[in-house]
């Protein structure tokens, strides 16, 4: 048994344990620091907040009073904290605390700290500077305006003055629009922390924010935490809340890390998505919650303009020891990704009663440099997933052409820039429990087919009483339910120790599949021992 610290700050670690559980731990530990207890848990990853900077710390990991790990650790140095009480932040809930909390931020030193106290902060945007750390204090909220006008807006884009060049800040639903600031921004910043105990709330309800949701009222709603060309950035312990759209928007930007983080809305809040990495290339995804009204994790790389002109994907995302309860899809790709997205690693996570596990949604137009590859799900665990494998080449949503023959039409069709691509899907060592719709919903184009797709020891049962829905959006699809596994237009196919049981009718539904390899699937009849 071991364990590792993946990050530290003056004030605090973030332990992770090695195979000790998903998301929970087998047992429930305590945390002992030089035989002083600290705290009990049972997550995989958490944090042990509390502590004095430039200090070395004798660790100890105890279950039942028996040691399964010790280590030591030291924190890190710290300069200086400002408090932003003693720059007139009130904390009551009523005073406008963005002017005090801000000329903290600006005033602090490299290897500085902005301390944020218990107490409730009204504000609308803060922006961040390079080179400090901003640290939320337990029961310390920062709560949202919800008056538009009190707000900035970041332009779509502005015109360089010799008109050679552009300069972006607003980005909405993947093209560069007019964007309300966001409570947390980043603009052009570099090695920053974010951290603490304390909570992001954006305050948004139907009355406000979320009344109109698809309209631009003076500009488009803003999201709670937004990076725009930064590097560097950790977003570590605290909860993001009731945003008024997405929640956390990372915006080509490099070298990110978002650990133990809580992100909840309501069920039916309208583009609430917990977090859209958008032509990002370095990110970590570790120890985070979710539970709220749209896609949990949703990885991007602009919708027409952006992603064609700049052609930067999102590439190189690692996803472990996350939690996702409700949400359209736990961790989904697209629709928004013109220029692709590549090389995704997501392992050791929960899914829970999401209508999707994995959800790629792309179609004809995204184009050629919208390619999907390296895309690698393993030792997941999902319960009342709706339809845990969905690939969707058809996407019906939020653009005018949407409906149109082009995008719809099942046919062969040419292939020219328009057509974009999906490479390699893999997914190994996956139980999805309790399905209602179908097992997985796998629909590449006839004129450019997924490459290759691998099942390697997955197990597939179904809910006793399902609820019929569509697997997946698009055109001229039915309402289905306990289905099987639908795959079409795929080059390879691997199959291999594919358990499926419960489904109405045959488990394998197959068509247009070049080759199919592994030693195959058990079929619907387990007990009879038929092999598919």
């Amino acid at each position: 048994m071991k364990a590792n610290v993946i990050f530290k700050t003056s004030r605090k670690f973030l332990l992770e344990w090695e195979d000790f559980g998903v998301f929970y731990t087998e047992k429930e530990y305590e945390v002992w620091l030089d035989d002083r207890f600290i705290l009990t848990s049972s997550r995989v990853i958490q944090t042990v907040p509390g502590l004095t900077p430039d200090t070395e710390y004798r660790v100890s990991l105890r279950c039942g009073g028996e040691i399964y790990a010790e280590f030591s650790v030291r924190t890190d140095y710290e300069f200086v904290t400002l408090n932003v009480r003693r720059f007139g932040a009130k904390g009551d809930g009523i005073h406008d605390d963005t002017l005090a909390i801000q000329t903290a931020i600006a005033s602090c030193p490299k290897d500085g700290r902005v301390f944020i106290p218990e107490g409730t902060y009204l504000v609308t945007s803060l922006f961040l500077k390079s080179d400090f750390t901003l640290d939320i204090g337990k029961n310390a909220v920062l709560l949202g305006h919800a008056e538009r006008e009190r707000f900035g807006v970041l332009p779509g884009m502005i015109q360089s003055y010799d008109e050679t060049a552009e300069y972006n800040l607003g980005s909405w639903e993947g093209n560069p629009l007019d964007i309300f600031t966001s409570m947390i921004t980043g603009i052009h910043v570099s090695n920053v922390v974010i951290t603490g105990e304390g909570i992001l709330d954006g305050n948004a309800t139907f009355q406000d924010w979320w009344e109109d949701d698809r309209a631009k009222i003076i500009a488009f709603r803003p999201r709670m935490v937004f990076l725009n060309h930064c590097d560097h950035v950790v977003l570590h312990g605290v909860t993001v809340q009731n945003s008024p759209s997405w929640n956390i928007h990372p915006y080509f930007s490099n070298d990110l890390r978002f650990l133990d983080l809580t992100i909840l809305n309501p069920w039916d809040s309208p583009n609430t998505d917990g977090m859209d990495p958008e032509s990002v290339n370095g990110l970590e995804i570790a120890g985070i919650y979710f539970s709220l009204g749209d896609d949990c994790i949703a990885l991007k790389s602009g919708k027409y303009y952006m992603g064609h002109k700049y052609k930067i994907p999102s590439q190189n995302v690692e996803v472990r020891q996350c939690c996702m309860n409700n949400g359209h899809g736990a961790v989904t790709i697209g629709s928004e990704m013109a220029a692709g997205v590549k090389h995704v690693h997501v392992k050791d996570c929960l899914f829970l009663h999401t209508d999707r596990g994995l959800r790629i949604k792309t179609r004809r137009g995204r184009g050629k440099d919208a390619v999907v590859e390296d895309i690698c799900f393993e030792n997941i665990r999902m319960d009342h997933v709706l339809t845990p494998f969905v690939l969707n080449s058809y996407y019906n949503c939020c653009d005018p052409d949407c409906h149109s023959d082009y995008v719809k039409c099942k046919s062969p069709l040419p292939v020219d820039e328009r057509t974009p691509s999906v490479k390699q899907m893999i997914f190994r060592n996956i139980e999805a429990h309790n399905c209602h719709v179908a097992g997985a919903f796998l629909y590449g184009l006839p004129e450019m087919k997924v490459d290759y797709v691998e099942f390697d020891h997955v197990t597939i049962d179904y809910d006793e009483n399902p609820e019929p829905d569509e697997p997946a959006m698009m055109d001229d699809i039915q309402l289905t339910a306990k289905l099987g596994l639908y795959i079409k237009n795929v080059q390879e196919l691997v199959l291999n120790d594919v358990s499926i049981s419960g489904c109405d009718g045959e488990p394998l539904l197959l068509e247009n599949i070049d080759k199919i390899t592994g030693n195959g699937a058990i079929s619907n009849s387990a007990a009879e021992g038929e092999q598919i």
